[in-house]
């Protein structure tokens, strides 16, 4: 499926077909196809469905992510977000206009009305469950339970709706389409993960950093027996110095932070194949290539830092 099946298909709804501003952020957003918008793709094929069959979850789940995205980098205060361009009232406004254009795209899809209205059931899940998480991180709750409840709510819906759209579309059995939502949710834990690796050890800090959001690696260091932690607490206070951020950083390496975050998506890449297996579905290839493309960055990650690869890891 290429890039041009999916705007085709978005920008010639009306409403967006008149509405410049969604076609530019469209455009802008869309110059490479995403493998979390083909993900409904790999959910309809691997229970028997085609690509054209999921077309329409795809520019489902395209206009899901540009809305919570836009929202998200609103929340965030993200200096690289849409909203630093055009104006926050514009950018939330946006936002709303690609949630509904989710929901738009089905009710004009050729489906009939029973499996349109188990999609758009979905996608409204889907949607409610993204704003509470989105709600719940900008709190800054302490604590790994809280960490995972932010979790659940903000960074899982989206990949297991991805995948359940896909195989509501493909014709799945409901028992079916729940467990390639539980595999999806699964993913997107790992996603969460590896953004967290990112986030943490990137450089100015982000706001993970400044901001106190939720990371496992930075909430592990501050809150994990280990030598340096009092002075890592110390740190956080002073980050935004190149000199302190380096220096944090390192202990995150060193009290083991970098290590139980890749433990924690190891344990999930092995229980989401273990899921898939056990499904026997007719063409689960694709989804064991996605769960695998994730995780291949994690081990050229612990190369660059000097770590040890876990066997788990030499995929």
């Amino acid at each position: 499926m290429t890039n041009d099946h999916i705007m085709g298909l978005l920008l010639a709804i009306p409403e967006i077909a008149a509405w410049p501003q969604m076609a530019t952020i469209l455009t802008r957003t869309a110059d490479k196809v995403r493998m979390d918008w083909l993900l409904p793709v790999l959910g309809c094929q691997a229970v028997g469905g085609g690509e054209d069959d999921a077309l329409p979850g795809v520019a489902a789940i395209a206009c899901t992510q540009i809305s919570i995205i836009l929202a998200d980098d609103l929340l965030d205060e993200d200096p690289r977000g849409e909203h630093q361009r055009i104006g926050v009232g514009q950018a939330a406004n946006l936002a709303l206009a690609f949630q509904a254009a989710a929901f738009r795209v089905i009710d004009l899809a050729p489906i009939s009305a029973p499996l349109r209205a188990a999609v758009q059931g979905s996608l409204a899940a889907l949607a409610l469950k993204t704003a509470y998480g989105q709600w719940l991180d900008v709190q800054n709750f302490q604590g790994e339970d809280d960490y995972w409840k932010v979790v659940e709510a903000k960074s899982t819906p989206f990949y297991g709706a991805a995948l359940q759209v896909g195989a509501q579309l493909g014709g799945a059995s409901p028992d079916v389409v729940t467990a390639l939502y539980a595999i999806g949710v699964q993913l997107g834990e790992i996603v969460q993960l590896f953004d967290d690796l990112e986030d943490a050890l990137q450089v100015p800090a982000g706001p993970d950093w400044t901001q106190g959001r939720n990371n496992l690696l930075i909430l592990y260091a501050r809150s994990a027996p280990h030598e340096g932690r009092a002075y890592f607490v110390d740190l956080l206070s002073r980050v935004a110095e190149p000199a302190s951020l380096r220096q944090a950083q390192q202990l995150l390496i060193d009290s083991g932070a970098v290590s139980y975050a890749m433990y924690q998506a190891v344990m999930r890449y092995q229980a989401a194949r273990q899921r898939l297996a056990d499904l026997q579905l007719p063409h689960p290839e694709p989804i064991q290539q996605a769960l695998t493309a994730q995780m291949a960055p994690l081990s050229t990650l612990l190369q660059q830092l000097g770590l040890e690869v876990p066997p788990e890891l030499m995929i």
